[in-house]
């Protein structure tokens, strides 16, 4: 059985429109910074906000770490006109067995509701299905963030339901919205909309 973790020995580069996803360095650090020292930013996602480069840094050894212990890590979201990483995107988990994966996400609030993430997410979506063969690619969110559900749906997934007092993050117990697209609506929505890639 193929496994995720053996697609990404030679970690997978691949472009949008408008973006290059690649792997996050070092150099990265300001970029990243930028955006996770945003209040707003953070206001969905389970880590806190950077208060300084530091956190930013520790940020970066976490993912060069899981790089180089599970392969799988997070694609750096690089803006092709400025060369700037503005958000990331990874399989935060994934089930080789069952065939499934899921996906978490951030963008800089400077790139919000520009269909940039969207970009993003479906060419991932894509990368899931044809590449790692999967059959199920999901995601959540908390209910309450209306831009992650928003691009969820433009990519294809649809709502599952709620999964009740499900995390504990940012000091309480939180609902999230779950959401999946699976092998058969990709490959439907893709014989409809080629331009999906």
């Amino acid at each position: 059985m193929k496994r995720i973790e053996d697609n990404f020995k030679s970690f997978p580069i691949m472009e949008t429109e408008r973006t290059i996803l690649r792997p996050i360095t070092y150099s990265d650090l300001e970029d990243i910074y930028r955006y996770c020292s945003v209040p707003e930013v953070s206001r969905y996602t389970v880590w806190d906000v950077h208060k300084s480069i530091e956190d930013t840094k520790a940020f970066i050894d976490f993912v060069l770490n899981r790089y180089e212990t599970q392969n799988v890590g997070p694609w750096g979201i690089e803006l092709k006109e400025s060369k700037k990483i503005i958000g990331s995107c990874s399989y935060v988990s994934w089930d080789n067995k069952n065939l499934r994966a899921e996906l978490g996400y951030v963008l800089s609030n400077h790139y919000w509701n520009q269909g940039i993430m969207t970009e993003v997410i479906r060419r991932i979506i894509e990368h899931g299905f044809k590449d790692l063969e999967l059959v199920r690619i999901e995601a959540r969110c908390l209910p309450i963030n209306l831009g992650s559900s928003k691009v969820m749906e433009k990519t294809g997934m649809k709502y599952e339901g709620l999964l009740r007092k499900y995390i504990w993050v940012k000091n309480d117990f939180q609902d999230l919205k779950i959401y999946s697209i699976i092998k058969e609506d990709f490959e439907r929505l893709f014989k409809e909309s080629p331009s999906i890639s």
